[in-house]
C-alpha cells in the first residue's frame, strides 16, 4: 500500500518497534497483514453497499485506516511491557492506587505509569464536559432498560471474524464462565459511564477506562511474547486501534446513520450529547482523535471504512466456539420467579438483537453458528421488546417534564446501581497462565 498521505502517522506506527520492543520489536511495518483489504467482500456491510465504493476510492482514508490497524495503544504498552520486572498483579495495583489517589501516591512510580496517567488527564481541546453529562443523562434510561437485554447480543457481533476476535480465544475466554465474565465486565463499564459523575477524574469510569486499556495492553504483551502464539503476518498488530471502534462506536454510528438516512448532516442537540459521551468513552479507552467523528457522515464513513478495510473471515474453531460459549452461559442466577422470566426474556431478545442486527435476519445463517431462533424465543423476544420500549418512552417522557425529571433520573441511578451489583466485580486484567494456543498461530 502506498503511504504518501499521513507520513507523521506512519512515523509513530514505526516507532513502536523502538519504544517498545517487547512487543512491537518481531513486527514487520513495511508490510501489510493479511487481514486489511482494499477489496471489501460485503462482509458486515449489508445494507451499506451504495457508500463502500465512494468510501474505497478515499485513498487518505483508506490508508489511515490501514496505519491504525497496525497501532496499538504506546502509553499502555509501555507500562504493560514491565511485567517482567513487577508483575502484572503489582502493575494493576499501582494503576488502581493511582487513578483513586493520583500518582503521587504510588512511590517512586514508574514513569510509563505517569505517561499513562498523564495522557489519559489531559482533556482533548474539542471536549465539552456538560454535553457529556447531559449525554450520560440521556443515555442512563437505554442502559437501565435495553442494554441489560442487548448486551449479550452486541457481544456476539464482536466475534463475526477470526482476524478481530483471535485474541479472545488466545486468552482462554472460550468458556461458559470465562464468557460470562467478559460480558458482564463489558456491561459493567458501559454502564459505569453513564453513571452521575463516573467519568470526572475521580470517577469509577475514568478507572475502569484506565482498567480496559491496561488489560488490553498486557494481551499485546503476553501474546507478543509467546512464540508461535500470534503472526504478524496475518493479525498484524493485537487488538489494534481500528478493533476498538465498534464496541465504543456501535451507538454513535447508529445515531449517526439515523441522521444521514433522514438527510440530516448535523445531529440534534440530544444526539450531540450522546455523540459527545461517546466520543470522550473512546478518548479515554485510547482510541486517537482522528477515528472521533464529530458529524453524522464522518462518524458512519470512519466505522464502514473500517469494517470495509477488515478482511472477512469466520472460523468455525474460534468464531464459532466463543459465539456458542457467550450464548449458553448463564449472565444471571436470580433464582426468584421474576429472575427466571428476565433469564429467558434476555436470552431470547439477545438472539432477536444479534440476529437483526448483524445477521441481517438470516436465521440459518445464525442457526450455523450454533444461535438457534425457535419460535418460542420470537414470542419471548417479543415480549421483552414490548416491556423495554414501554419503559424507554416511560421514562423519555417523564425527561421532557421539569418537575418529575430528577426524581425520573433517580431511579434510573438506582435502577442502574442495581445492575452493576449484579454484574459483579470487574477485574478488567488479563493473567497470561490462561493463555493458550491457537491452530492458526504460525511460528
Amino acid at each position: 500500500m502506498n503511504r504518501h498521505f499521513h507520513p507523521t502517522l506512519w512515523n509513530q506506527v514505526e516507532n513502536q518497534a523502538t519504544r517498545i520492543p517487547a512487543i512491537y520489536g518481531d513486527i514487520d511495518f513495511a508490510a501489510v497483514p493479511e487481514r486489511f483489504t482494499i477489496n471489501p467482500s460485503g462482509e458486515g456491510l449489508q445494507g451499506f453497499e451504495k457508500l463502500i465504493p465512494e468510501i474505497m476510492a478515499d485513498a487518505p482514508l483508506v490508508e489511515m485506516m490501514a496505519a491504525y490497524t497496525l497501532t496499538g495503544d504506546v502509553v499502555a504498552d509501555a507500562y504493560a511491557a514491565r511485567i517482567p520486572e513487577f508483575g502484572f498483579r503489582q502493575l494493576v495495583m499501582w494503576l488502581k492506587t493511582a487513578c483513586d489517589k493520583g500518582v503521587e501516591a504510588v512511590p517512586d512510580a514508574p514513569d510509563e505509569l505517569r505517561a499513562f496517567l498523564a495522557a489519559m488527564e489531559a482533556r482533548p481541546k474539542w471536549l465539552d464536559m456538560n454535553l457529556v453529562r447531559e449525554g450520560a443523562r440521556i443515555e442512563r434510561n437505554h442502559y437501565a432498560h435495553l442494554v441489560p437485554f442487548a448486551i449479550r447480543g452486541a457481544f456476539l457481533a464482536t466475534f463475526m471474524n477470526k482476524y478481530s476476535a483471535l485474541p479472545m480465544a488466545l486468552t482462554g475466554h472460550l468458556s461458559d464462565q470465562l464468557a460470562a465474565k467478559r460480558v458482564h465486565e463489558t456491561a459493567t463499564f458501559f454502564t459505569l459511564t453513564v453513571m452521575p459523575g463516573a467519568l470526572e477524574r475521580q470517577g469509577a469510569a475514568f478507572k475502569a477506562a484506565a482498567m480496559v486499556r491496561l488489560m488490553h495492553a498486557m494481551v499485546r504483551f503476553n501474546v507478543m511474547k509467546h512464540r508461535g502464539l500470534w503472526d504478524t503476518r496475518v493479525y498484524g498488530v493485537p487488538i489494534p486501534q481500528v478493533d476498538q471502534m465498534p464496541a465504543g462506536q456501535i451507538g454513535s454510528f447508529l445515531i449517526a446513520f439515523r441522521a444521514l438516512k433522514e438527510g440530516r448532516e448535523q445531529f440534534t442537540t440530544e444526539e450531540r450529547a450522546r455523540i459527545e459521551i461517546g466520543r470522550y468513552r473512546c478518548f479515554l479507552l485510547g482510541l486517537p482523535e482522528p477515528l472521533l467523528g464529530d458529524t453524522p457522515r464522518s462518524v458512519a464513513r470512519l466505522m464502514l471504512a473500517r469494517q470495509a478495510t477488515l478482511r472477512s473471515g469466520y472460523d468455525e474453531d474460534t468464531c464459532g466456539a466463543l459465539v456458542r460459549g457467550t450464548m449458553n452461559t448463564e449472565l444471571s442466577f436470580d433464582t426468584s420467579l421474576p429472575g427466571k422470566i428476565d433469564r429467558e426474556l434476555e436470552r431470547s431478545f439477545s438472539k432477536a438483537f444479534f440476529i437483526k442486527h448483524f445477521l441481517q435476519g438470516d436465521t440459518k445463517r445464525a442457526a450455523r453458528m450454533g444461535v438457534t431462533y425457535t419460535l418460542k424465543d420470537r414470542k419471548l423476544a417479543l415480549i421483552a421488546a414490548t416491556c423495554i420500549f414501554s419503559q424507554l418512552r416511560v421514562f423519555g417522557f417523564l425527561a421532557d417534564i421539569p418537575v418529575v425529571r430528577d426524581f425520573a433520573d433517580r431511579l434510573l441511578v438506582g435502577k442502574l446501581e442495581g445492575l452493576l451489583k449484579r454484574y459483579g466485580h470487574a477485574s478488567f486484567s488479563s493473567d497470561a497462565a490462561s493463555y493458550k494456543s491457537s491452530h492458526h498461530a504460525h511460528n
